[in-house]
């Protein structure tokens, strides 16, 4: 009674919503799209196992229920996530975010859908939410459960410790174990449980956040992450598996990838009927067909493997949405079906300008109070797990310059692949990389340029309860992290440690994590740091003489991985020889006492002319005597110093004549601390001699004849002159047969490359002509042959001999135009004639000067090489050969990067850094790189970052190797620099600050900031030695000018 009855209007029996008149959306929020209706309830299950009903109009698209999980979860990234199903064939296919629900769940009230991770970004730190990350680790949790995410046994261990730190906390060896006992990560995890609680006691202090980050950084590395196989055959019938990621598509025999075609070589994507095509670009490198084809178990197999490829291109290769096609008038042909939501370069710009509330969320799991997830106003300190870079990820996705970008286009079910369109919708942060040089295959590889330079390197807050870092590194992707590196993600006898939080497996390339860095503390690091240079002396000759002091510190810890930690793991191991532990430890325990001294006399000398002393500084602004006395000291260590040859020949002799001894001395080069090749840390104490001459002669030429100072320099140059001169034979005789068996790890099918006569010229990649094109090898100079290899699919990420051209009676000639290809070579022996060709004109002519010089060499000798390899050639195995290459094959299926075998994975040495760049190095670099080491403090900025962070660095071996502080026992991340361009930043780049320099790879960008000009000058001059090779006539006047 009294009601009035609103009649209907037309509005409102179409389903409008009513309008009161007044507007309650806020500024740029739009309209609901939702089409009302009857209400279906869809049950999703979570990323953490619950299960959450939905209700949504029964004819709304598919992007109304993914919206409705991803505001439920209050997730802002939520175009990394997706709706997978079971359709009504028992197909898993993802739900369509334009096509209506209904249509594609037939029965909603019996179907479960899953809330998955769709899309797997390269790198984890381009998640910018902590949520995001969290839910990520979910899935690589999940992945491990149902055995997607395979791994060896170390990896395993690492991740599910980080997941229990995430889940309980800090260690405690009782609640871990009763943990295990409740939960099961991964099949057969009770044979883990040791090692699961031994990586998970150095994870102390570690918040959930942070561990989410760790687990993601080893689970990326992994060759299994983020990967969905679906079941084909190629051609031939054979059974292979199809896989899509961010980089393109990628093939698979059981679970070992077999190849990759690059989105910047595929030019098409089609299938037809049960057929999967993919045809290429024309590639002059390539011994691929035009078009590809593999056949599937249906058409609906195919038809949803080609959906997910289009999307993947358009989510991570276009700048922005695609737009939908127009409809045909009268009759369709093929697949309308195309990519709907935002891409990757559009989130990360959303989430960058920040229009989004970070809004507090709980972890299920998790027994433990996460401050950055539960506080509603989480503080400065503790907001956001550790903010990075945004050029921190490397994402190449090809070599050509020419190469052509993508764009989507969908036409009688095909991806067109659109080469003119590309550069305007790439995304700026995705672009692909400039030309160094053509991929050899046509194969795409995760390449070191993607990870190479850092394995892990963060800056934390210090932890009053332990003052190791937990964060460890892997050494050697890039190492970077390929890796290398520490890049490398795989060990690598040269430089890789393992460490409890990085992981041991890898990726086949990546070579690494871009550095971390955290704004607040880089800020204030960057303030004290103006403050301090106020504070201490601006003379040249004090610069100099803190130089002494900062690349002595390096050189005492050099030393001590022979006295401390390699003498402590000989002591609990039989394998050594006594004969031999006595020749080694006998002779560098003196030199380590001495320097010992001799490293606290020349800090004390810097304090007090620092002023931090209650002494006159001007007695004491001079180092010239400290210097005198102590070089004179070390003359009475000449007889150990020339024991360190004998000292480096008899333990190769031992590794050559015993495998316990070899195996022995390769774990120890993967520990942390053995960031170099073992053999090399024999070699240090020569090879500082000549730094105590270099730094005399710049004091020297620093000081007027009239200085208080320049007697005593004078004085001291001419003693370590002498001492130099005496020895300067010996360390080049040293410095060749070190560097002979550092080859020879990473050479197979070679007999006997160590044989006395026998020297190192140049190593470095170049492109061979054959009936299939140029394909990419490596060449190896020596004084007598020149051998080239390929890199071979096995688990040691060796080079395979292919074929040996003895230098004698060989000649050189260019043939540019005779071939029709840039910088080429041809090479014609006696037996065999070759043509190469290099990355660029400098590098062809620096091969042709080596090559002329050793082939001059080889016509002095007395004769022809002796044969390098075995009776059997690569080429043509005997079928005993063929069965051992085959039971490598199946060890590397089983486990692609284990640490557990016998021979180390070597995949970030010297040889895959130039393999990986194009490049190549020759002895004379090597030697020159030698006398440029260095070491001190430099503060640290990405390209995008607004802070300085402060870290101890050290060059050597073309490498930057970054340490929090000159204490710590191993290096955090590596830098090699081969192939880097060193520069000035200019105006534009807003780098407001004095002694600043810039290191410019491909997409990667670093800047660095000395104290003093005296040492900005230093860093340029050594970093410029290992990114600029300079031609043997240059070297030679240099080497004139230096007399020993």
């Amino acid at each position: 009674m009294g009601e009035i009855e609103q009649k209907p209007t037309p509005g409102s029996r179409l389903g409008a919503p009513e309008n009161a008149g007044i507007s309650t959306l806020e500024h740029g929020q739009k309209l609901p799209t939702a089409p009302p209706g009857k209400l279906i309830s869809i049950k999703i299950q979570m990323l953490d196992d619950t299960q959450e009903a939905f209700e949504v109009p029964q004819r709304a698209p598919g992007k109304v229920l993914l919206d409705a999980v991803c505001n439920h979860l209050n997730l802002v990234e939520g175009d990394y996530f997706g709706l997978e199903f079971p359709d009504h064939k028992k197909i898993t296919v993802w739900l369509d975010l334009l096509k209506p629900i209904v249509k594609q769940i037939r029965r909603p009230k019996h179907v479960v859908v899953k809330f998955v991770v769709k899309f797997f970004p390269p790198d984890h730190a381009q998640l910018q939410e902590e949520l995001t990350r969290y839910l990520f680790a979910l899935q690589v949790k999940q992945d491990l459960a149902q055995g997607r995410l395979t791994c060896n046994e170390t990896s395993a261990a690492l991740l599910i410790s980080h997941i229990v730190q995430s889940e309980i906390g800090d260690f405690d060896e009782t609640v871990d174990r009763e943990h295990l006992a409740k939960n099961k990560y991964i099949p057969q995890q009770d044979a883990l449980e040791d090692k699961i609680v031994e990586f998970h006691h150095n994870h102390i202090g570690q918040t959930p956040a942070e561990s989410d980050f760790q687990l993601l950084e080893i689970a990326r590395r992994l060759e299994m992450y983020g990967i969905r196989l679906h079941p084909a055959k190629d051609r031939e019938g054979t059974k292979i598996n199809l896989a899509v990621a961010n980089t393109g598509i990628l093939v698979f025999q059981g679970f070992t990838k077999i190849n990759a075609f690059n989105w910047a070589k595929v030019r098409k994507l089609s299938f037809k009927r049960k057929r999967f095509l993919i045809k290429l670009r024309p590639d002059a490198n390539s011994s691929y067909q035009d078009t590809l084809e593999f056949l599937m178990a249906s058409r609906d197999f195919c038809k949803s493997f080609w959906k997910i490829c289009v999307e993947h291109h358009a989510f991570f290769r276009l700048f922005e949405e695609p737009k939908p096609k127009p409809k045909p008038v009268l009759f369709t042909r093929g697949s309308s079906f195309r990519f709907s939501g935002r891409t990757q370069k559009q989130v990360l710009d959303y989430v960058k300008e920040g229009g989004h509330k970070k809004v507090p969320f709980e972890r299920k799991h998790s027994k433990i109070r996460s401050i950055r997830s539960l506080s509603a106003q989480p503080s400065e300190q503790n907001s956001e797990v550790p903010k990075q870079a945004e050029e921190s990820s490397s994402f190449t996705y090809g070599d050509g310059a020419d190469s052509p970008g993508a764009q989507s286009c969908h036409q009688g079910k095909e991806l067109n692949i659109s080469a003119e369109e590309s550069e305007q919708h790439r995304s700026p942060s995705l672009k692909k990389s400039p030309k160094d040089g053509q991929q050899a295959d046509g194969v795409v590889m995760a390449t070191m340029e993607e990870e190479e330079e850092v394995v892990k390197d963060r800056t934390r807050q210090p932890n009053p309860q332990s003052q190791q870092p937990s964060t460890g590194s892997l050494t050697g992707s890039p190492h970077l992290s390929e890796l290398s590196i520490n890049s490398q993600g795989g060990p690598t006898a040269a430089n890789m440690t393992l460490s409890p939080n990085l992981s041991p497996d890898t990726k086949q390339s990546s070579p690494l994590v871009s550095p971390l860095l955290n704004d607040q503390t880089c800020a204030r690091t960057d303030d004290e740091e103006d403050v301090r240079r106020k504070r201490f002396p601006t003379d040249k000759a004090y610069f100099i003489a803190k130089e002494v002091s900062t690349t002595e510190r390096t050189y005492l810890k050099d030393l001590e991985v022979i006295t401390s930690w390699f003498q402590s793991t000989v002591s609990k191991d039989e394998s050594m020889p006594e004969t031999l532990k006595t020749l080694i430890f006998s002779n560098f325990e003196p030199l380590h006492k001495f320097h010992t001294s001799f490293l606290k006399e020349i800090e004390h000398r810097l304090a007090l002319w620092e002023g931090r002393s209650n002494a006159h500084k001007g007695d004491y602004q001079r180092i010239g005597d400290v210097m005198l006395k102590n070089i004179q000291g070390m003359k009475q260590l000449t007889s150990h110093l020339w024991k360190h040859n004998e000292a480096l020949v008899e333990l190769e002799n031992g590794i050559k004549n015993s495998r316990r001894l070899e195996s022995f001395c390769r774990e120890f080069e993967l520990q942390k601390v053995c960031y170099l090749p073992l053999n090399t840390f024999l070699l240090r104490p020569l090879h500082r001699l000549m730094h105590y001459k270099q730094i005399m002669e710049r004091l020297c030429k620093h000081y007027p004849p009239n200085h208080s100072d320049f007697r005593d320099c004078r004085a001291a140059l001419a003693e370590i002159t002498e001492m130099v001169a005496q020895l300067h034979g010996t360390m080049i005789k040293m410095e060749n047969f070190q560097k002979l068996h550092e080859l020879k790890k990473d050479l197979i099918g070679i007999d006997n490359l160590v044989i006395p006569g026998r020297e190192f010229i140049r190593l470095g990649s170049l492109s061979k002509l054959s009936g299939k094109g140029l394909q990419q090898r490596m060449f190896f100079l020596f004084n007598d042959v020149l051998l080239y290899t390929s890199r071979g699919l096995t688990a040691t990420n060796q080079f395979k001999v292919h074929g040996q051209l003895p230098l004698y009676g060989m000649t050189i000639e260019e043939s540019e135009e005779e071939w029709g290809v840039p910088h080429c070579l041809t090479l014609c022996g006696q037996h065999q004639s070759i043509i190469v060709a290099a990355s660029s004109r400098i590098e062809m002519e620096k091969w042709i000067e080596d090559i002329q010089m050793a082939i001059d060499l080889a016509e002095k000798s007395s004769g022809p090489t002796p044969e390098l390899l075995a009776s059997s050639p690569p080429d043509n195995k005997s079928p005993d050969d063929a069965t051992a290459d085959q039971e490598s094959e199946d060890d590397l299926s089983a486990s692609r990067t284990s640490l557990e075998r016998q021979s180390p994975h070597r995949g970030n040495t010297m040889v895959h850094v130039c393999w990986h760049r194009n490049t190549s190095v020759s002895m004379i670099d090597f030697s020159i790189a030698v006398e440029n080491q260095l070491s001190g403090n430099l503060l640290r900025k990405f390209k995008n970052s607004n802070g300085w962070q402060k870290l101890w660095v050290v060059f050597t071996n073309f490498c930057l190797f970054f340490y929090k502080s000159h204490q710590d026992n191993h290096p955090l991340a590596s830098l090699p620099l081969l192939g880097y361009s060193l520069t000035i930043p200019s105006e534009a780049e807003n780098i407001h600050k004095d002694y600043v320099f810039k290191l410019h790879f491909k997409s990667h960008v670093y800047y660095f900031r000395a104290e003093s000009e005296y040492t900005f000058e230093r860093w340029m001059e050594v970093i410029r030695s290992a990114t600029t090779s300079a031609s043997r006539a240059c070297v030679l006047s240099h080497k004139e000018s230096h007399v020993y």
